[in-house]
């Protein structure tokens, strides 16, 4: 009994000369990466457990052949312990990375969320305000000449018409973020989706005096689901002659190289502020009081950022950059 007692002693006393400088070490540590703290104990251990050996075998309670025995042994097992820690350590490292990038990404979604429902509530209660005072206008008889009837009627008609787009643009860009959106991919004809789309904007091109110009080029076929293509090329023509001034220009281009199929809107709006490009694609981002027109309440600040997404879901990208005049957005799909 004396004896385990003893060894008992020397093993805690030797393994205590390493743990006490090991233990400080770690709390040094304890900012740097993970790998490294794992590394850092299990060489801890390891030699506090050779050190508490030579105590034993200091006091001669082990015979020099079991000694060797030990030293071969526990090297050995420590080198194969140190090894498994790098692995296990350079895995928790990620894991732990990955769980801060979701918890980031989860705050930044949430702050989103919150920024997009005010900005909803804003952008709706102004119109719906003023569609409710000419509605009581009408209905108490406070306006009655013909002339002023219409033109109640036709702002409440276009007030619906703003907010009918803008609960659409809501709905597809919730079915983006929530991954509900279902895609049909087949071979579609850029060239004739992009026909389409400047035949349904010409209208508004003209009332605005911004001239539309789609450039001859070899059109490719892309692997693409054609409502939500049609959606892509639709809004970034409408953003193009939004912002575009009277007399400017919207140049539609495509074509293929060696990366796919790609589709490009430019246009004559002056440019974007170097400080706002990373943002153009972002929800509710309807860009600088200099670049929106005096008094124009189209657009909800959404159709950019459904573009993004549209064009992710199907395995493409987007980009703008500033060009003479103005600038150009370009979207690169699958060929």
């Amino acid at each position: 009994m004396r004896d385990l007692l003893l060894i008992l002693l020397a093993a805690l006393g030797g393994a205590a000369v390493v743990w006490l400088p090991g233990a400080l070490l770690l709390r040094l540590l304890h900012r740097r990466s993970i790998t490294l703290n794992i590394c850092v104990l299990l060489a801890v251990t390891v030699l506090a457990m050779l050190a508490g050996v030579f105590a034993v075998a200091g006091g001669m309670f082990i015979s020099p052949h079991d000694l060797t025995v030990l030293l071969v042994v526990v090297p050995l097992s420590g080198l194969v312990s140190l090894a498994i820690g790098w692995w296990l350590g350079r895995r928790l490292a990620r894991s732990a990375m990955w769980a801060e990038d979701a918890r980031a990404h989860e705050r930044q979604v949430e702050a989103s969320r919150r920024d997009l429902v005010a900005w909803v509530s804003h952008d709706l209660r102004t119109p719906l305000a003023g569609m409710r005072a000419m509605a009581e206008a009408l209905e108490d008889g406070v306006v009655s000449d013909p002339a002023t009837v219409a033109e109640y009627h036709r702002r409440i008609r276009t007030g619906t018409d703003r907010m009918a787009a803008l609960v659409d643009d809501l709905f597809e860009l919730s079915r983006i973020n929530a991954g509900a959106l279902r895609l049909s991919p087949v071979d579609v004809p850029l060239g004739d989706v992009v026909s389409d789309a400047v035949a349904a904007a010409a209208p508004l091109a003209a009332a605005r005096r911004v001239r539309l110009v789609t450039e001859p080029g070899n059109w490719p076929l892309v692997r693409a689901s054609e409502p939500e293509l049609s959606r892509i090329v639709a809004n970034l023509l409408l953003n193009a002659i939004r912002y575009s001034p009277s007399d400017g220009t919207v140049t539609v281009t495509g074509g293929r190289d060696a990366e796919g199929g790609w589709l490009a809107v430019a246009d004559t709006c002056g440019g974007i502020a170097d400080g706002d490009l990373p943002r153009v694609f972002d929800v509710a981002f309807r860009g600088a009081k200099a670049r929106t027109p005096a008094g124009d309440t189209a657009g909800g600040g959404l159709g950019l950022a459904i573009v993004r997404g549209l064009v992710e879901a199907h395995g493409g990208r987007v980009e703008v950059r500033n060009v003479a005049g103005g600038c150009r957005f370009e979207v690169r799909l699958p060929a």
